[in-house]
């Protein structure tokens, strides 16, 4: 008897902010927050296909499994990287993420222009502000 295993390609842009909307994030604190988000989520099997922000928010290019829900998914992201930030990072006061977030799912065709976007970041936000 030959088994399938299921398959599925549901692609998520998600944000999340920071506690109040503090601008906490600087280059440097992005830059170990966002690697070590994407390898402790890879350890979870969280497929985050690409992640970047700039002062007061991350977003995640996040492909979902058959099993996984954007609800865990995004606890879990928070979750740890709010541990890892308290421990690791140095901020004025204590790093924590807002409990909303925003969540979409893209088509295949939009990729592209939704990883340019979350690439560009300090570009795109010195011409408008996040709301």
């Amino acid at each position: 008897m030959h088994y399938k295993m299921p398959y599925s390609r549901i692609l998520i842009h998600t944000v999340r902010t920071t506690k109040d909307r503090e601008p906490y994030l600087t280059k440097a604190h992005r830059d170990i927050l966002c690697a070590h988000t994407k390898k402790n989520a890879t350890s979870k099997k969280i497929h985050i296909l690409n992640i970047n922000g700039c002062l007061n928010h991350i977003h995640c290019l996040i492909a979902l499994s058959v099993e996984q829900n954007i609800a865990t998914v995004m606890q879990f992201i928070k979750e740890e990287s709010s541990y890892r930030a308290n421990k690791n990072l140095e901020f004025s006061g204590k790093f924590g993420w807002q409990d909303e977030y925003f969540a979409v799912s893209i088509s295949e065709p939009n990729v592209e222009v939704v990883n340019n976007y979350i690439n560009n970041q300090e570009v795109n936000h010195q011409k408008k502000i996040f709301q």
